[in-house]
């Protein structure tokens, strides 16, 4: 089964998604379903079950479940135009260590995006960790959601966005004597 979207958040504008989603019907099984032409994020089961046969299509993205291992992407992570990660309900928050993980440990440099539910109040969070698209919950108005990334204009803890915290991105007076890589905290 395909979903669409047509509009996502790509950056911090709103755009056309060209991209579909394809999601197993139940009863489906990885090794034999039909991956349609065109753009196509395909679920990491698929990707592994048909690596040799997908792997000669140009434009191909993955997505990966919270309760599944991005390491499996490993050596493979920059063949894909878009990685993305799935959110089965807003309240699991398993999909953000995942996309940490594919920007920091397998150094994903491509479009990184948040699909399944989501909404307005992950988005600033969700930037934070490497996310850069969003398709966002289709019966909320995107418009608004696209809000949600620049509710703070400060942030205090290191992240994918901003390695450096903010105690080591501001200069303070302190005293000489003082200066040490605590000084100031």
């Amino acid at each position: 089964m395909l979903e669409a979207h047509k509009e996502i958040i790509r950056g911090r504008e709103v755009v056309a998604d060209d991209w579909s989603v394809l999601r197993l019907a139940e009863g489906e099984a990885a090794e034999t379903v039909a991956v349609p032409e065109g753009k196509v994020i395909v679920p990491l089961t698929v990707w592994l079950a048909q690596k040799e046969t997908l792997s000669q299509r140009l434009a191909l993205g993955v997505w990966i479940a919270a309760d599944e291992r991005f390491e499996s992407l490993k050596g493979d992570a920059d063949r894909f135009a878009v990685i993305a990660v799935d959110f089965p309900k807003f309240s699991d928050g398993r999909g953000y260590s995942i996309a940490y993980n594919v920007r920091r440990r397998l150094g994903y440099t491509g479009e990184l995006r948040a699909i399944g539910d989501v909404l307005r109040d992950q988005l600033f969070s969700m930037s934070r960790v490497g996310f850069n698209a969003y398709a966002t919950r289709q019966d909320r108005s995107i418009h608004d959601a696209l809000k949600g990334l620049t509710v703070f204009s400060e942030t205090y803890q290191a992240s994918v966005d901003q390695p450096l915290p903010l105690f080591r991105r501001k200069e303070r007076d302190v005293p000489p004597e003082h200066v040490d890589a605590g000084a100031g905290i």
